[in-house]
């Protein structure tokens, strides 16, 4: 994955609206949170292979991390803390944010076949 571009991640996500696409979205702490302060709560959410159509998606922020939406008919799916992406072999538009350490904190993945991995 690479740093976020926020120019080439735009059109990444702008190619891919109006169009019904899988996500992928998933927050977590992990155990990292309670492991290192016993008075931290674990948190975490994750759905996988939701069907939706967005009707325009949106990057903000500048410097370490990003915030990416996706605004649909009803409503709006977000993660906050992106900044990585890559588009795989598959098409499929992949971003993450992770920590100094290098750990999983948010992903969001956009891809016209639902996931399979």
């Amino acid at each position: 994955m690479e740093p976020i571009d926020i120019n080439l991640l735009q059109k990444e996500i702008d190619n891919r609206s109006n169009k019904e696409v899988y996500v992928h979205l998933e927050t977590t702490n992990g155990a990292y949170a309670s492991h290192f302060n016993k008075d931290s709560y674990n948190v975490g959410a994750f759905i996988r292979n939701a069907k939706v159509t967005y009707e325009r998606g949106k990057v903000v922020g500048a410097g370490a991390t990003y915030r990416v939406g996706l605004k649909l008919a009803i409503g709006w799916i977000y993660a906050e803390g992106v900044n990585k992406f890559e588009v795989d072999k598959n098409g499929s538009l992949l971003m993450a944010g992770h920590d100094r350490e290098g750990r999983l904190m948010v992903a969001l993945q956009i891809s016209e076949k639902p996931f399979h991995y």
